[in-house]
């Protein structure tokens, strides 16, 4: 759970009748491990053997990654270009290496290198806590990862119909999920780690305040041990 120090930088500093939802709707950034990455079929390029070295400082603010769609995406070894091609096809397609998928600052898929996991179709899961001052990866893994409430990464992920490479949207094959496309915009317009942050428009602090009551309704899974490095499978 993320605690009251991180909240208070994370949403802005309101008072009155939005105080109450400010702390919760923090919360609903681990809720959605199971959205909606909107996802494509195209092969991309085939990326050159590189091992990838993940840690806390490979995320960094959302909205400095590039858009598709409703989702951000980036590649940690330098193939934008091959990601965004997936990412924008109709059809479906292979993720490269690298690729990172974020549809909400504390939920990110990375492509690990080829062969890394079969099971996972080689995405590995990361769940953060996010705050100013950056981000701290919460827990990471493949098939095992379970987000602070309850829900497991991969179970939902390995819906999608094989065209898509385990990335959810919907209409991908994955079970539908009660947050909606302006909900998700707004957690990514106030992700705290973002310098530039313009103060929350009424769109959005209606979207958050919506979000608190699906949050508010949905049980905490206990915290879990620090993050370990995963060991190769």
């Amino acid at each position: 759970m993320i605690n009251r120090s991180i909240a208070e930088h994370t949403l802005p500093h309101v008072d009155g009748p939005w105080r109450s939802w400010r702390l919760q709707v923090v919360r609903a950034w681990g809720v959605l491990a199971v959205f909606l990455f909107a996802g494509p079929t195209v092969a991309a390029p085939a990326s050159s053997t590189v091992s990838l070295s993940i840690s806390e400082k490979s995320f960094r603010c959302m909205t400095e990654m590039t858009h598709v769609g409703h989702f951000y995406v980036d590649n940690l070894i330098g193939n934008l270009d091959g990601t965004v091609r997936v990412a924008e096809s109709t059809t479906g397609g292979v993720y490269p290496a690298g690729s990172v998928l974020q549809l909400v600052p504390t939920e990110v898929m990375v492509k690990r290198e080829k062969g890394f996991n079969a099971a996972t179709h080689d995405w590995e899961f990361f769940e953060l806590d996010v705050s100013p001052s950056g981000s701290t990866i919460r827990t990471r893994g493949f098939v095992e990862v379970v987000n602070r409430f309850g829900g497991n990464c991969f179970t939902c992920h390995i819906r999608a119909r094989p065209e898509w490479d385990l990335v959810c949207d919907t209409t991908h094959g994955c079970d539908p999920i009660p947050i909606t496309i302006a909900m998700t915009g707004a957690l990514q317009r106030t992700d705290p780690r973002c310098k530039n942050r313009g103060p929350v428009s009424a769109e959005d602090a209606a979207a958050l305040e919506q979000l608190a009551i699906v949050v508010k309704a949905t049980p905490a899974a206990p915290s879990p041990k620090a993050a370990d490095k995963p060991a190769h499978p």
